[in-house]
Parts: C-alpha cells; structure tokens; sequence
C-alpha cells in the first residue's frame, strides 16, 4: 500500500492534543478562544495537506506514514481511502467554523480546551478503518459531551442511558464476531447488536432520545460537533456494511427511512428552535443511512454525496440559530420575531443551508439528492417516494421556521443585531462550499462514486453474502470518470 509523503494526520492530532493542554492554561475565555481558533486552523491546513498528498498519489487507499495511531490498532487500522479522505477535513473544517463563530458574549460558556480532544478523536475516528479502533474511538468521543453536561449541572441521565447500551453492544458484538468469525454461529447475534449500536448512535427512532436531550442542555456548539461528522454512518460503513447480511441491511434502511418520516413531520410541529434543528438534523441523516444500507452505486454514491452536503448545510444552519441565540436567547417556533431587518445576511444564509440540506437545485445537496432518491426507487419502489415524501416536509419545515424567525413582526432592539466579523467569515466560508459544490459538482461525485464502487466489491466479497445486482455503469451517473 501506498503511503502518503508525510505523516498528515498525526501532525494534526497532535497539535490538536498540544493546543488543548494549552488552550487549558489560558488566562480568560477570549485567550482560550483565540488560542483555539489558532490550532483549529491549523489543523485544517494538515487535513486539507493529507487529502491533496491523497489526491496527488492516484490510488484508493494509502498509510499515512505515522507510527503511533498504528501501535495502538494495528498496522492496517489508520489508512485514507476514498471515503475518508474528503470527511476528514470537513471535519476539522466545521470545528473551525463553530470555534471562531463563537462570540465573546459566549466564550466563557463555551468548552474550547475539550473541544480540541473532541477533534482530535473525531479525526481519528474518521481515518481508523481497524473495527477495534473504531470501537475505542466512538466510545471516547462520549466522554466530552458528557463532561459538559456535569459542568453546566445538566442531568446526564438520558445520554447515559442511551450511550451505555451503545457502548456495551460495540464491544460485546465486535467481541463475538472477532471470537466466532464472520459465519460462525452466534455471527447474527454480533451483527444484530453492532446494528443496534450503530441506530442508537445515529439517533433512529425510537433511540432518539439522547439526541433532543443533548440539544437542549448542552452548548449548542458542543451538540452540532458531536453530531455533525456522522460517526453513527461512518461506523454502519465500517463495521456493519463489511460483514451484514442483505437482510440486516434492508432491516437498518427500513428503519432510517421510518425515521426520516418520522423525524421531518416532528420537525414540521416543533415550537422551539433546537428542537426543530435536532429533528432536522436527524431526518437527513437518516437517508444518509438509507442509501449506506442500499448498497447499489447510484444509492451508495448518493448517501455519501449527501452525507458531505448535510454535514456542510445543517452546520451552517446550527450556527445561524447559534447565532441568533446569542442575540436574543433561545428562540420559540410559537411566535413570529421579525429578525430580517436586523440580520438580513443571516437571514439568507439561514435560507440558504436549510434549502441545500434538502437538495435545492444549485445547491451542493442536489445531486446527491437526486441519486440518492434514484437508488432507493430503484430498490425498493414501493416505499421508496418516502424519501421524496421526507425532503418535502423538511423543506415545509424549513420554511415555516423562516418566516417564523425573521419575518411577520417588527422586532426592535436597543442594540445592533448584525453579524460580527467572525461569524460573516464562516457564513461566506460555507456558502463558499454549499454554492461551489452545487455549481461543480464533478469532482465530488467522481470520488463518492470510486468510494462507493470499493465498498460494494468488499461487501460482495463477504463469504455471507450471495453475488447481487451488476454496478451501474459511469454513464448512468452522468460523469465520466479517468481511466486509473
């Protein structure tokens, strides 16, 4: 296996662990944030290092030249490969994003030192591909949300009660499966409860709990961190979609796409702000998951392309409620605020990245939407218009909060409500990428398809599994693709 010219990702896990140990010691809230965007920052420059050394070695995979991450889960465990190599940087991207959107008003509350760990084990997560490692990884990336929740005096019943059992199924699944092998007799039993894991982590109704409680007693920063990278469906695609049967696949779509109903009628009748972001947020990535557990080209490439154009849109819409909260406190869905006049950038910025997260034309959710809706159908035509049946009614519920948020009233206030300095820089930031991926789409669907293409041959190449239906040819995609 290939291996990338420098050791990218431990650089940047490292000045990530550093920079919290001094973000820690700061002497006020505004050092610490300060400090913090700094090493956020450069970070991303790593990520951004990593996935062009990826792209300039032409292959699907390659080591990234660090010994440490490998000592601890094994020589094969930290690889970049198609998948991970675009997730990793949009990662550190929306860390950075969040950490410099952060007002002053709000640096005090704000938990900058254990958001850096909480970066660090996300982009390992996300470059681990050893299903140990991706177990010890998801388990600790619990540990900083829980802490907030101590410290703010929160109760944290509710995420434990949620997280323990996600915990304790990972490790006793993957424990049975590595102990019996993959078509040993109690194999069904370990699949059965690392799908379960992965649906209590990814939120799916009924487990969905922890996710509405989370949002409301947390920052609101901490919450779209931790929920925003997916680790839920980077986990389905490392340790379910290798060794599921088809069974347990349609099974886990079945579910998400219930979910994804459910989740954007929930979202239509919320009357308070988060809560209608939580709803959201959960009924779009659930068809991510939809598509993940597909498993077809069109449906694979789909999920994958949405999975980056959710990540991106919802993160800009968090930070616009984020924002907006700042200003006048948590928001209620119940009345009309006539923000407009105040606030007219964030009131389209608001707009635009609830459009993008349902696929609006122009946007970078569209063309993953459109396949994404196109390899369900394909699939499951019977139950697969629910997918366009949730889009619509996320995209009503997009709506009605907008109207609700800036326009029907005459809001005054004894201050200026417009946007500071670092918030217009992550609204222009991301609609940079929400506009750019939506009008040059090529290159992103081009890499989603290689990614998706490479994970339907290893999940063929299960011995459980039966030969299914032939890939979609390139051109059914719409793109053509260079010759490797």
């Amino acid at each position: 296996m290939l291996e990338l010219h420098l050791p990218w990702l431990e650089i940047a896990i490292g000045i990530l662990l550093v920079g919290a140990a001094v973000v820690a010691l700061a002497r006020d809230a505004e050092a610490a944030r300060r400090r913090a965007m700094v090493v956020c920052a450069v970070t991303l420059v790593c990520t951004v290092g990593q996935w062009l050394d990826f792209g300039l070695l032409q292959t699907f995979e390659a080591h990234d030249r660090g010994d440490l991450l490998s000592r601890l889960f094994g020589p094969d465990a930290v690889v970049i490969d198609e998948l991970s190599a675009p997730l990793i940087p949009l990662a550190a991207f929306l860390y950075l994003v969040v950490v410099g959107a952060t007002l002053r008003t709000k640096a005090s509350r704000f938990p900058f030192a254990w958001t850096l760990v909480s970066e660090s084990l996300t982009l390992a997560l996300l470059s681990c591909r050893a299903p140990w490692g991706v177990v010890a990884l998801l388990a600790a990336q619990m540990i900083p949300p829980f802490l907030e929740l101590r410290r703010r005096g929160r109760s944290t019943r509710v995420f434990v009660a949620h997280m323990g059992p996600c915990i304790a199924l990972l490790v006793a699944g993957q424990a049975i499966l590595e102990a019996g092998g993959e078509t040993g007799p109690w194999s069904l039993v370990a699949i059965g409860m690392l799908t379960a894991a992965v649906l209590i982590r990814s939120g799916c109704a009924p487990v969905h709990c922890w996710m509405t409680d989370l949002f409301e007693n947390a920052t609101l920063g901490t919450a779209l961190l931790f929920v925003t990278p997916m680790a839920g469906a980077y986990a389905a695609v490392r340790l379910v979609l290798p060794v599921a049967p088809d069974g347990a696949l349609r099974a886990i779509a079945l579910l998400s796409l219930i979910t994804a109903v459910y989740a954007a009628g929930m979202a239509l009748v919320q009357r308070e702000a988060r809560r209608f972001f939580c709803y959201l947020f959960l009924s779009n990535s659930s068809l991510v998951l939809v598509g993940l557990e597909v498993a077809t080209p069109v449906g694979l490439t789909g999920a994958l392309c949405v999975w980056l154009s959710v990540g991106l849109s919802l993160a800009g819409l968090g930070l616009t409620l984020r924002a907006l909260e700042s200003r006048t406190g948590r928001l209620s869905l119940a009345e009309y605020h006539g923000l407009y006049e105040h606030m007219p950038s964030l009131a389209v910025f608001f707009l635009l990245t609830g459009l993008a997260s349902i696929g609006f034309p122009g946007t970078i959710g569209f063309v993953g939407a459109e396949l994404l809706v196109e390899g369900v159908v394909g699939v499951y035509p019977s139950v697969g218009m629910l997918v366009v049946v949730a889009a619509a009614l996320n995209g009503i519920a997009v709506m009605h909060a907008y109207f609700r948020l800036f326009t029907g009233a005459c809001h005054t206030s004894a201050i200026s409500l417009q946007a500071r300095w670092p918030e217009w820089l992550a609204v222009m930031a991301l609609s940079v990428c929400i506009v750019g991926g939506g009008l040059l789409p090529q290159a992103g669907v081009r890499s989603r398809y290689h990614a998706a293409v490479e994970l339907i041959q290893r999940h063929r190449a299960s011995a459980r599994h039966a030969p299914t239906e032939p890939a979609h040819s390139e051109s059914e995609l719409g793109i053509t693709l260079p010759q490797d």
